[in-house]
């Protein structure tokens, strides 16, 4: 079944960067071929699911970890990428780290950013909805890590140096508000990363843009706003090297909120790019093949790799071992 075209629509969820209720639909399906609205907006280009497709609560605590990986706790093949991903991750922000300390990991999964973050010699603390990834990293690494969402914790103004959201952002039903909330914990020149999948991204077929998971989506330039409008310094947001990813870096400075989150041209080049990525072109390209490749590679490495480790802890300890060593 092919995407329908962009097509004038109203919502019933505002825009939550500009407030705007001028929208397309830009797809009617899911990556299973399920029934999913997905809106742009006609101001500043933000992307997001109308109506809401799940109870996120719900859906986060008790049932995502098993419809997306399978498994209630991570299998030891999830712990290894995981680990793999921390160390990606921790290369991403090792030069904010400096004179910075105390961190806070938001959505932590697994732990293994978290574990890794503590062997570096920071004083980290985790959050973590799901049940079963929570108290897996809990009991397997000994980090600190809370149950629940963002907003079921009081933590005091100004407790942290960095706050990481590594593909938590899109998740949540109202993003901004969540910015809000996290900006308040963090000290004077404090770091906030949020790391989400890009809109524009072509690396992945086209029938996979969207799914009842990501509420929301972004590209650079309303991930950059979005910040900016919580009144963060947006020192920069990066592209990942095939175009997946975008992580934003945003700085505590005090500068004012941004006050017109419209992005005028915005909406016009993400509806452009969703609409030129057709099946056709995407497997045109060697891209997919390489990828594919790519997947298989992997996979046989990870089985070799697990087949060493009685546990999470032994198999990290081994991963994080190089980065860990003194340069």
């Amino acid at each position: 079944m092919s995407q329908p075209a962009v097509s004038s629509e109203t919502c019933s969820i505002p825009c939550n960067l500009c407030g705007s209720r001028s929208v397309d639909v830009v797809s009617l399906l899911d990556r299973d071929r399920k029934p999913l609205r997905t809106v742009v907006c006609r101001e500043c280009g933000l992307v997001w699911s109308d109506p809401r497709p799940v109870d996120a609560r719900h859906f986060y605590e008790h049932e995502y970890r098993v419809q997306f990986k399978g498994a209630f706790n991570p299998k030891p093949k999830h712990v290894y990428r995981g680990g793999l991903v921390a160390i990606n991750r921790y290369e991403k922000i090792r030069s904010y780290l400096r004179g910075r300390s105390a961190l806070v990991d938001i959505g932590s999964g697994a732990g293994e950013f978290l574990y890794l973050m503590t062997r570096v010699g920071l004083e980290g603390v985790g959050i973590e909805p799901n049940l079963g990834y929570g108290d897996y990293s809990r009991d397997e690494y000994g980090i600190k890590v809370l149950p629940g969402f963002a907003q079921d914790h009081k933590f005091a103004d100004a407790s942290f140096d960095i706050i990481t959201m590594w593909h938590v952002l899109e998740h949540t039903e109202d993003p901004f508000r969540n910015i809000m909330l996290v900006k308040r914990w963090l000290k004077p020149d404090g770091l906030l990363v949020v790391e989400v999948p890009n809109v524009e991204a072509t690396c992945l077929a086209p029938i996979h843009r969207f799914h009842i998971d990501h509420l929301y989506n972004f590209n650079q330039a309303n991930l950059a706003a979005i910040g900016q409008k919580a009144g963060l310094r947006c020192a920069e947001v990066r592209l990942s090297h095939d175009n997946g990813n975008l992580t934003a870096f945003y700085l505590e400075k005090g500068d004012p909120p941004r006050q017109d989150c419209r992005i005028p041209g915005n909406y016009e080049r993400i509806s452009a790019a969703i609409r030129a990525h057709t099946p056709l072109m995407h497997y045109a390209q060697i891209y997919p093949y390489q990828r594919f490749a790519g997947r298989m590679r992997r996979i046989v490495e990870e089985a070799r790799a697990v087949r060493k480790f009685s546990g999470g802890r032994r198999c990290l300890d081994e991963l994080f071992a190089q980065v860990l060593a003194p340069r």
